[in-house]
C-alpha cells in the first residue's frame, strides 16, 4: 500500500513540475522584455527541478540516489540566479527591457557611477569609425 502511496506522489510531483515547464515556457513567450522573462524562466525552472528530484528520490527509495540528488540542486540553485542576474544587467546595459515598468531602478546610479571607468555597451564607438588602426591609411 505504501508503494502505491509513493508512487501518486512520485507522479504528482512530475506533473506538477510539467506543469511549471508549461508555464515558464508561455511566460517566456508572452512577456513583453528580457526581465519579465528571465522571471518567467527562473522561478519555475528551480522548483520544478526539485519536484523532479523528489519524483526520482521517492521512485528509487535509496538513500545513495537521493546523496546523488542533492549535488545536483544546490548546483542548480547557485547557478541559476547568478547566471540569470548576469543575464538581466546584460539586458539592463544594452536597453533590452522597458523602463516604463521598472517600480525603482537600483541599478541606474550604480551604471552612472561606473561610467566614470569607461561608456555604457550602446554608447561604445566602432575602432574603425574613429579612425583608429588607420596608420596605413594616413601615411
Amino acid at each position: 500500500m505504501s508503494d502505491i502511496i509513493l508512487d501518486t506522489a512520485a507522479v504528482i510531483c512530475v506533473f506538477l513540475a510539467a506543469v511549471l515547464s508549461v508555464a515558464a515556457g508561455i511566460g517566456i513567450l508572452r512577456f513583453p522584455d528580457a526581465l519579465s522573462r528571465l522571471h518567467a524562466a527562473t522561478k519555475p525552472q528551480i522548483f520544478g527541478l526539485l519536484l523532479v528530484i523528489a519524483a526520482i528520490a521517492l521512485d528509487q527509495r535509496s538513500f545513495a540516489t537521493l546523496l546523488a540528488l542533492i549535488p545536483v540542486f544546490v548546483f542548480q540553485s547557485l547557478t541559476a540566479p547568478v547566471a540569470a542576474h548576469m543575464v538581466g544587467r546584460a539586458a539592463y546595459r544594452t536597453g533590452q527591457l522597458d523602463t516604463a515598468t521598472l517600480v525603482v531602478d537600483e541599478l541606474g546610479p550604480a551604471i552612472e557611477r561606473s561610467d566614470l571607468y569607461g561608456p555604457r555597451l550602446p554608447n561604445r564607438v566602432d575602432p574603425a569609425d574613429r579612425g583608429v588602426g588607420d596608420s596605413d591609411a594616413s601615411q
